[in-house]
């Protein structure tokens, strides 16, 4: 089965934390033991997964995921949550994921549930529009050696705490372990731009007041092609007219 390719780098991230294939005894965790952690989520409304770091699939998935995102819990799979991050933001994603995975590698194994792992993004919902939501979470499974299995994430929707700014990794220690606010990770994925080259060229001539007929011939296009790019973006910035197009690009520092 064809998996994209951001999934593949995703969950081989992941798999840095377990072995393969590694035969093991089932552990058995209550999730009501886990659920204690929930009493700080109350911030906004929030979803809860499991995460299977052997398979890089979700074990189980809350029916909160439905009010959230407009995602029903049986329809949220790997790659479905990815390709709702936002394209700006998919980048922070993964190195945040990358950096919690050596933080983890390098802890022993009786602290292994000691610490949380806290950052922010922008996801798509249903309706096409971009919300931030606060991910935090801790290991729940792992082997004697240390080899996480599973892992408990907690979606807490933050809009209304953060509208905008760049996304921020914390590793937050749990009794008594220290802990590490905005820290600055490796890049080792690097963001693409999330409008292209020409779409930056048509939106930065809308913003000195510029109509379409005067964009095509500034560009040497033809009419139909800056009306069928300005549809376009409109539907792309999920905006639905040209002041909200240009305040949201602007706001947005895709420009």
């Amino acid at each position: 089965m064809y998996k994209p390719k951001n999934t593949v780098e995703v969950q081989n991230i992941w798999k840095t934390l377990t072995i393969e294939n590694k035969s093991k005894e089932k552990l058995e965790f209550d999730i009501e033991v886990y659920k204690k952690l929930l009493n700080v989520f109350q911030v906004g409304d929030f979803y809860y997964i499991i995460l299977d770091l052997t398979t890089g699939q979700f074990d189980y998935v809350s029916e909160h995921t439905e009010a959230v995102l407009g995602i029903k819990p049986e329809d949220l799979m790997i790659d479905v949550l990815l390709s709702k991050i936002h394209p700006e933001d998919l980048p922070y994603f993964m190195n945040f994921e990358h950096s919690t995975c050596l933080f983890v590698k390098n802890l022993p194994v009786e602290k292994l549930k000691k610490y949380k792992f806290r950052y922010d993004y922008r996801i798509r919902k249903s309706d096409g529009e971009y919300m931030r939501i606060l991910q935090q979470v801790i290991a729940i499974e792992h082997d004697d050696e240390g080899n996480v299995s599973k892992s408990l994430c907690v979606h807490t929707d933050i809009s209304h705490l953060k509208e905008s700014g760049k996304p921020l990794f914390s590793i937050i220690g749990i009794d008594g372990e220290p802990s590490y606010i905005n820290i600055d990770v490796e890049q080792k994925y690097i963001a693409n731009s999330f409008l292209s080259r020409r779409e930056k060229q048509i939106v930065n001539l809308l913003i000195t007041g510029k109509v379409s007929k005067e964009i095509a011939c500034e560009l040497s296009l033809s009419l139909s092609t800056i009306e069928t790019y300005r549809k376009k973006l409109l539907k792309k910035t999920a905006t639905t007219t040209t002041a909200e197009l240009i305040g949201k690009v602007i706001r947005e520092g895709w420009v």
